[in-house]
């Protein structure tokens, strides 16, 4: 048995991620502080300099790559996916496929996680999941993004059919299932319980809003300095909405395909971009991390904010205020900077797609 010498380590797979482990260790007493490894999941999404900028900061007791592997990237799992029709012979496929994933997966970790006391996974969905569950390895699972469950309950979407039938497999580590339904993972950190559709025993409330609230100026600076490469271009930025015209957020998902989404922004602008007396407002676009739409090709006069940076952390900028701010999905109740905040939601988007795409709850 593998001795558990080091306290805490967290696998994060977004910008956000690592920003809610900066809030969750800065909220230990001092003397716990220091003693967490953060691993950084290349698989989704590109972190740019992010690695480098928070070991300048020294905080953590190690920050590591992990080149986190899909399950596409191994033909030998083809196989198993395919659809026999069969409910009895698909479950045996898939008991074959989780494990053959996890041992696949294995020379790409990058740690020995039996040596933590305490393992933070943000979206178990992704292949770690199946990792640690396959290696009989006890975890918290942590929510993909703000109040993510009262959008998409994957686990239940992604199971449509025989879903308790499956979700006793879960539990005995037969398959695996996200979000807590799987035998090793201890419990599912949340935001908000009483947003969430289907309530779950595992879900255990811990709200970010005091997280924030508790931040000292220090510790503002702290996280300012890991995420932000480029300060003064946000603060140029900020500095145009002092000019004393109503001034308007929009911040983007990574929705459709680029065509569609361009689309979305065009018709953003044209409804939210215009002033009470009918006049021009000052628009800045904050591009979601996963947007990958060129929005500085696309809208050059318009001024931005870099999109790997969370957009948490605006508010720890000064002077920032604006007269509104526009989302399709993003969650904006950590916004305290906005004086209305607008979320459009799932009817806006069946102006663009099938309602069927997006309106994951009504697949249940």
């Amino acid at each position: 048995m593998v001795e558990k010498t080091k306290k805490r380590i967290y696998v994060c797979h977004t910008f956000y991620h690592v920003l809610v482990t900066f809030l969750k260790e800065l909220s230990l007493p001092v003397e716990e502080q220091g003693k967490a490894t953060l691993v950084l999941s290349k698989m989704s999404n590109d972190f740019g300099a992010l690695k480098e900028q928070i070991e300048k900061t020294g905080y953590f007791e190690d920050v590591l790559w992990f080149d986190e592997k899909r399950e596409t990237f191994f033909p030998a799992l083809d196989k198993y996916k395919k659809n026999r029709g069969n409910i009895v012979i698909n479950m045996f496929y898939r008991i074959r496929f989780v494990r053959k994933f996890a041992k696949l997966q294995a020379p790409y970790v990058p740690v020995d996680f039996r040596e933590y006391e305490n393992i933070y996974v943000f979206c178990d969905s992704d292949p770690i999941g199946i990792y640690l569950n396959m290696n009989h390895i006890y975890y918290h699972a942590m929510e993909d993004g703000l109040d993510c469950l009262k959008t998409l309950d994957s686990a239940r979407v992604g199971n449509i059919g025989h879903f308790e039938l499956k979700e006793k497999f879960a539990r005995k580590n037969l398959i695996f299932m996200e979000n807590g339904h799987s035998k090793y993972c201890i419990d599912m950190e949340v935001n908000n319980r009483s947003v969430i559709k289907y309530d779950f025993e595992k879900y255990v409330e811990v709200p970010r809003a005091p997280l924030y609230e508790r931040l000292t100026p220090e510790d503002k600076d702290l996280l300012l300095r890991a995420f932000v490469a480029n300060k003064e271009e946000i603060e140029t930025s900020i500095g145009l909405m002092k000019a004393g015209r109503e001034s308007v957020l929009i911040l983007s998902d990574p929705l459709c395909d680029l065509e569609t989404r361009k689309r979305i922004m065009d018709d953003l602008l044209a409804t939210y971009g215009k002033a009470k007396d009918g006049s021009d407002a000052i628009v800045f676009i904050k591009p979601h991390p996963r947007d990958v739409l060129d929005y500085k090709a696309n809208y050059p006069n318009l001024p931005q904010f870099d999109a790997k940076v969370p957009m948490g952390l605006l508010s720890f900028v000064e002077g920032i205020h604006c007269t509104k701010v526009v989302s399709v999905f993003t969650e904006l109740s950590a916004i305290t900077y906005a004086e209305e905040k607008i979320r459009l939601g799932g009817e806006f988007m069946d102006q663009y797609e099938d309602p069927m795409i997006h309106n994951y709850n009504e697949r249940i």
